[in-house]
């Protein structure tokens, strides 16, 4: 009877020692799989491109003073007057050019100070041209020296008086921006694949940036640069 039971837990152990076995192989295996599921590469993928601003916001201020309230309004009307005409002989229609409110104040009933070169009415008005005609506005920019023979000083350096050049047509090639960068960056990943002896799976993730629009650089405010950079995660197999 003895001998029985010690054959029953033999076999017993046998089995139990088989049983733990084949588990930690099926773990081991496990690990392995997941460990390969995990294996992926990030790659970023960028594309740019250089577009021309179809749209242009040109404000054109200019200042007067004086000591009589009348006289200054009426010089504000005939500056007015003059630049309206200025602009509709460089070829912009009333449809693109917009008068702005004029403001005047009373430099003397300031609470603080007063006038300090002996006027003391103060008056601005903005004339605003919104075209789509570029080259126009630019062409019209390097003439404004016309408006100073006749007695008008437009202010600039102000940061309300810049011109604004803007670019619309995002839209029309944001498609083949996106597909561009998407294989740039499909490229990268398959370059690293080959480098570390595997093959490129498919993707895990992909994200897309946010596109930029910014001027060329100071000096052309008009030459936009449009940038987008995508980034794809791809798995990776042996």
């Amino acid at each position: 009877m003895a001998e029985k039971r010690h054959s029953e837990a033999l076999i017993l152990g046998f089995f139990i020692c088989a049983g733990l076995a084949l588990l930690g192989w099926l773990i081991a295996g496990g690990v392995v799989k997941f460990r390969a599921l995990d294996r992926t590469v990030a790659a970023k993928g960028l594309s740019e491109r250089e577009v021309m601003a179809d749209i242009v916001i040109w404000p054109i201020r200019f200042d007067v003073a004086d000591n009589d309230l009348v006289a200054l309004t009426g010089d504000m009307e005939k500056k007015s007057a003059t630049v309206l005409a200025f602009l509709e002989a460089n070829g912009f229609t009333d449809d693109e050019i917009t008068l702005g409110t004029p403001s005047i104040f009373d430099r003397r009933a300031q609470r603080y100070g007063g006038p300090q070169d002996g006027f003391r009415y103060q008056g601005s008005l903005t004339v605003t041209v919104y075209s789509g005609n570029i080259e126009g506005v630019r062409a019209a920019m390097t003439r404004l020296v016309e408006l100073g023979k006749k007695g008008i000083a437009v202010a600039g350096g102000d940061y309300d008086t810049q011109p604004q050049f803007l670019f619309t047509g995002l839209n029309d090639i944001k498609p083949d921006m996106i597909a561009e960068a998407t294989r740039n960056a499909r490229q990268v990943a398959e370059k690293f694949a080959r480098d570390s002896d595997s093959d490129l799976g498919k993707i895990k993730k992909a994200r897309q940036g946010q596109f930029s629009i910014n001027d060329r650089d100071s000096n052309t405010p008009h030459i936009k640069n449009v940038r987008v950079v995508a980034t794809l995660e791809y798995y990776l197999a042996d």
